[in-house]
């Protein structure tokens, strides 16, 4: 009778395996047990979200004109966000790659991705609402932060990974260091750019209708404003065509993403 292979477990000992299992059904038990939650609040909100639900059926789009600016200002702070985020990204992802610049250079470019990758946008974008005002621009440089975070990480990784061969060959032929970067280096991860740019406006899309929320512009702002005047059918009609709008986003970057 032949044996049938099991995949291996991941905790090999199965003591070890079920006290863990057993450690981690506790602490959730615990947690749930220990959480503040108000139950009669929790039971008055049920009866508020179906007054709100109640009144955003059926969606209004009476304000269809005010719904098209913002939808087109999110529109604009993504693009102009992507342009500046990607420029900004692509020296600093070559600052932390390790094989092509000196040690110090590279911790200084891994510091700014960090940083850059440390705080979600909502915060970023509270910070710079509170320098620079409400408004668009607030946005613009809330996604810049944004995308050096993902856009400078994944790019240096792909630099890190070069066949590093192309590189020697240029030097060998004593090209200067610059034009070993643009000829050796930069066709190799053309591809990855392109990729990342396409999905980097696809995100940013997404995310100016969040920042949005707190005053940075954009359709979020729309839909902010909508609730805080209890015009719920309208921010329902707000939240459809977000959601339109990034379904067909997304389906327009995966076609151009297989493509390249």
């Amino acid at each position: 009778m032949r044996d049938h292979w099991r995949k291996k477990s991941f905790i090999a000992n199965p003591v070890i395996r079920w006290l863990a299992y057993g450690g981690a059904i506790l602490y959730v038990v615990w947690t749930l047990g220990t959480l503040p939650i108000d139950w009669p609040r929790v039971a008055e909100g049920i009866e508020r979200a179906g007054r709100i639900f109640g009144g955003a059926f059926p969606p209004s789009f009476e304000r269809s004109g005010l719904l098209i600016d913002g939808f087109l200002e999110s529109l604009k702070i993504a693009i102009l966000a992507t342009f500046g985020g990607v420029l900004l990204s692509i020296p600093i992802a070559f600052m932390a790659a390790r094989n092509v610049v000196p040690r110090a250079v590279f911790y200084l470019g891994r510091a700014i991705i960090i940083v850059a990758r440390s705080f979600h946008p909502v915060i970023v974008a509270i910070i710079f609402v509170k320098a620079v005002g409400f408004g668009p621009l607030a946005g613009v440089l809330t996604l810049i932060v944004y995308s050096i975070g993902f856009v400078a990480k994944m790019l240096a990784e792909r630099i890190e990974e070069i066949d590093f061969g192309q590189v020697e060959a240029m030097r060998a032929a004593g090209a200067p260091y610059l034009s070993t970067l643009i000829y050796a280096v930069v066709p190799q991860i053309m591809p990855r750019q392109v990729g990342l740019t396409i999905y980097q406006l696809d995100s940013n899309l997404r995310a100016s209708a969040v920042v949005g929320i707190v005053g940075a512009g954009g359709i979020g702002s729309t839909l902010a404003n909508a609730f805080g005047r209890y015009d719920y059918d309208f921010a329902l009609a707000i939240t459809m065509v977000i959601v339109g709008a990034i379904l067909l986003s997304e389906a327009v970057s995966g076609q151009i993403r297989k493509r390249i």
